[in-house]
């Protein structure tokens, strides 16, 4: 299984999680931080995987495993704050890749189905949502919930 570090943020439910994908600057580490402040209790508890670049391995089944590297593990970056510890999972399945784009660049309706990237060989459904909106982090749980039941995908 080989290892690839990518340059991303990561958050969870339970152990299925999203990939945020955008240049610095771009949001993805504030929406992490929304995302985590959502509601939820046991599994549906948001948590994060990894802020700034993560580990993913492709396993033998073709799924793809993302963690933090050690280093950064449990860390997120809170613009005006710093870099604070929050809960953490040591590593979920990659179910779905975000990539943070303008408003204007939001598709009203996604690809039926969903359009695909691929990561480390897998191919991983794929959203376009803009991370300032206050529904972002509704949104963008909802479509994890949605990739990891395989809805719409």
């Amino acid at each position: 299984m080989a290892r690839k570090l990518v340059h991303g943020t990561c958050v969870a439910l339970g152990a299925d999680a999203v990939l945020l994908r955008g240049p610095s600057g771009s949001g993805k580490s504030d929406l992490a931080f929304r995302f985590l402040a959502l509601p939820g209790e046991g599994s549906s508890l948001p948590k994060l995987v990894a802020d700034d670049q993560l580990w993913v391995t492709a396993s033998a089944e073709g799924e793809l495993i993302v963690s933090a590297p050690k280093s950064i593990a449990g860390k997120i970056e809170v613009r005006g704050l710093g870099i604070v510890t929050v809960p953490f999972v040591p590593q979920a399945r990659l179910n779905l890749v975000c990539d943070l784009v303008k408003c204007e660049d939001v598709p009203r309706l996604p690809e039926d189905p969903w359009e695909r990237t691929e990561i480390a060989g897998v191919a991983v459904p794929l959203l376009k949502l803009s991370p300032f909106e206050p529904s972002t982090p509704l949104k963008l749980k909802m479509a994890l919930l949605l990739a990891s039941s395989k809805q719409f995908v």
